[in-house]
C-alpha cells in the first residue's frame, strides 16, 4: 500500500541571535530583525517522513505557513527527499497564535489526502508544544506526542515509540494520526543532486515578480508544473478557513507587555587554588546557608 505524509515545518528566526528589535510594539515577532532558519524539530519531523518514504515507498508532502519568503524551508525539504511543497501564505494568517496557527492548518490538511501527519513537538520562536496537538484536535484524529521513531507501518495503523519521563513506551494508533517528533534523529543532509533540481521550484508570487504580465505568469508556471517544480501557494480563501479564526482575529492569546532583560555582572570574588582557600569558601557558603 502506497501512503502519504503530510509534513507541517515552520520557518522561524533564530533565536540564537536574539536582538532587542525581535519584538514589535503589539506583542508580535519581528521576523525581518532576525535571520530565518529552519525550525530545528521540525527537521526531525521531516527525517522521519522520509525514512518512511525509504522503507514503505511512501510520498512526502511538506506544508508551512507564512511569508512569501517561507517558501524557502519547502525547498530545503525538497533538497533533503521531499516530493511535494505547499506554502499557505495570506495577509489574513499574519499575527496568529497557536489556536489560529492550528486552524489554519488543520484547513490545509482537509484538502491533502494523508495517511500520517508528522510535525515537530514545538518551534524554537514559540516553545508552546501546542499546534500539533491542537491540529489533531480541529481534525478528530488520535496523536502521538514526543514520538522518537516509527517501529511499523500497516495494516491501517501506525506503531511508535515515544518517550516519557525515565523511559519510553510503545503506542499503537488507527490511521490516520498526527505525531510530534522530537529531536531523536539526526535530519539527513540536503544532497546535491536534489539541490540541482529543486532549486528552481518556486510558488506564483515568486513567479510574478519575474514575469512581465499575466501571461508570462501562467506559461511559466505550467512549464514548471510539468516538470514538478511549481510549489501549491494557497490563500486563506483556497483552503476555506474562516477569516474569524485565523491571524489576530482568531488569536485569543495577547502579549500584555515586553521586557529587555539586561544580565549584568554581580559581585565577584577571587578564591585561590589552595586547601586554605577552598576551606574558606565552603564556611562562607555554608554560613550564609548556600550549602548545608
Amino acid at each position: 500500500m502506497s501512503y502519504t505524509v503530510l509534513v507541517f515545518v515552520k520557518q522561524v528566526p533564530d533565536t540564537q541571535n536574539i536582538t532587542g528589535d525581535a519584538m514589535k510594539a503589539d506583542g508580535t515577532v519581528n521576523r525581518a530583525a532576525l535571520p530565518a532558519i529552519f525550525n530545528p524539530e521540525d527537521l526531525n519531523a521531516l527525517e522521519m517522513a522520509l525514512e518512511l518514504k525509504d522503507r514503505y515507498g511512501a510520498k512526502v508532502v511538506v506544508a508551512t505557513m507564512g511569508l512569501p519568503a517561507a517558501a524557502e524551508v519547502l525547498r530545503q525539504a525538497m533538497y533533503r527527499g521531499a516530493d511535494e511543497g505547499i506554502l499557505l501564505t495570506d495577509r489574513a494568517f499574519a499575527g496568529a497564535d497557536t489556536l489560529a496557527t492550528s486552524f489554519a492548518l488543520s484547513c490545509a490538511a482537509r484538502k491533502v489526502k494523508y495517511d500520517l501527519i508528522l510535525c515537530g513537538r514545538q518551534a524554537i520562536d514559540g516553545d508552546t508544544a501546542q499546534v500539533g496537538p491542537q491540529v489533531a484536535e480541529k481534525l478528530h484524529l488520535p496523536q502521538i506526542a514526543y514520538a522518537e521513531e516509527v517501529i511499523s507501518l500497516g495494516d491501517g495503523k501506525v506503531v511508535a515509540r515515544r518517550a516519557i519521563e525515565g523511559g519510553y513506551e510503545v503506542l499503537e494508533s488507527p490511521l490516520p494520526t498526527v505525531m510530534t517528533v522530537i529531536d531523536a534523529n539526526i535530519p539527513r543532509p540536503m544532497a546535491a543532486k536534489r539541490i540541482m533540481q529543486y532549486k528552481r521550484a518556486r510558488i506564483k508570487s515568486e513567479i510574478t515578480k519575474d514575469c512581465a504580465d499575466a501571461a508570462a505568469v501562467e506559461a511559466k508556471m505550467a512549464e514548471l508544473a510539468a516538470k514538478g517544480l511549481l510549489i501549491t501557494e494557497w490563500t486563506a480563501a483556497d483552503v476555506d478557513a474562516d477569516v474569524n479564526n485565523i491571524g489576530k482575529a482568531g488569536s485569543p492569546t495577547k502579549v500584555k507587555a515586553i521586557a529587555s532583560v539586561v544580565l549584568t555582572a554581580s559581585e565577584a570574588k577571587k578564591v585561590e587554588a589552595t586547601e586554605a582557600g577552598i576551606t574558606e569558601l565552603i564556611h562562607e557558603l555554608i554560613s550564609d546557608h548556600t550549602l548545608g
